[in-house]
């Protein structure tokens, strides 16, 4: 036989009324029907969940104990029947997100917050790639969105502009780069360039903003780049809004390149047509536009 789950509920009442006759009230029931409902439980658990001698309905040890078990387990199913009403309100109930490394964290950060701090029932799950990488994750897991800063389009791609990002060919101020004017491309060849490593399986992605030079360190992140830059290992470019503070204090340099030591680029949220994005994507989609527009406009 299966416990009935609303055994629990007359139980909490018992105790919260303190007698059967209010807690048949309270129910709407028969005291009778009160009274069977909690006999048939203790039959089926085996233990006496109420000091029969007792003036007030009063639980046994073994009855405050099955009480606090199923007192959460009438939370668990409460829980459950919320997340079913969201869920038919058109959340989804996964979004996953693959964002590209090269990008501003804070905007991204802060629309998840303000996304969490609805209380929606979609869990989320974001995923971190460097170049071609997020492309070939967003494609192989079924992501929902990448945040992408170059992708490869296709007629099912939906993308959307976000502001455009200025990236920065920068040198430690102690390196001899720094203090070189009109620097030719056969001259920069010359030093380590640092890039950061592909992170898809094949490398397929090139990043046309390389010098072509045979002195060319590959690292996995640009926390790593900088560090490197910053202890003089070589240089390279990197996003504006990660060394705001590094180039103030004189700590990286803009290289004095020919062909400048300026660019930008226009990041795109993508999703596709084949994943059409449900209630919290189509919300996150709004949010990080909203964020990305106030931290780089």
């Amino acid at each position: 036989m299966r416990i009935d789950v609303d055994a629990f509920k007359v139980l909490q009442v018992l105790v919260e009324e303190g007698s059967f006759a209010k807690a048949a009230e309270r129910l709407h029931k028969a005291q009778s029907a009160v009274s069977y409902q909690v006999k048939k439980l203790e039959q089926h658990l085996g233990v006496n969940l109420f000091c029969r001698d007792q003036y007030r309905a009063e639980l046994t040890p073994e009855g405050k104990v099955i009480l606090a078990e199923g007192q959460r387990l009438l939370q668990y199913l409460a829980n459950i029947e919320h997340l079913a009403s969201k869920f038919g309100d058109g959340w989804e109930p996964k979004l996953e997100l693959v964002i590209d490394d090269a990008l501003p964290m804070k905007p991204i950060m802060r629309a998840l917050k303000r996304l969490t701090e609805l209380e929606i029932p979609t869990k989320v799950q974001l995923n971190m790639e460097f170049l071609g990488g997020v492309q070939e994750r967003f494609e192989r897991d079924n992501a929902d969105l990448m945040l992408v800063k170059d992708y490869r389009t296709g007629p099912s791609y939906r993308p959307q502009a976000l502001p455009e990002i200025t990236s920065v060919l920068v040198v430690a101020a102690t390196h001899p780069l720094a203090t070189e004017k009109k620097l030719s491309l056969f001259e920069l060849q010359r030093y380590v360039e640092l890039t950061i490593e592909d992170s898809s399986i094949n490398k397929h992605y090139r990043d046309e903003m390389q010098f072509g030079g045979d002195k060319v360190f590959y690292l996995s992140g640009f926390v790593m780049k900088k560090n490197a830059l910053l202890m003089g290992l070589g240089f390279g470019w990197m996003p504006d809004f990660l060394i705001e503070s590094e180039l103030k204090r004189g700590d990286l340099v803009e290289v004095d390149f020919t062909g400048g030591n300026r660019y930008s680029f226009t990041p795109q949220l993508v999703s596709t047509m084949e994943r059409p994005l449900g209630r919290a994507g189509r919300l996150f989609t709004d949010l990080i536009i909203e964020e990305f527009s106030a931290e780089l406009q």
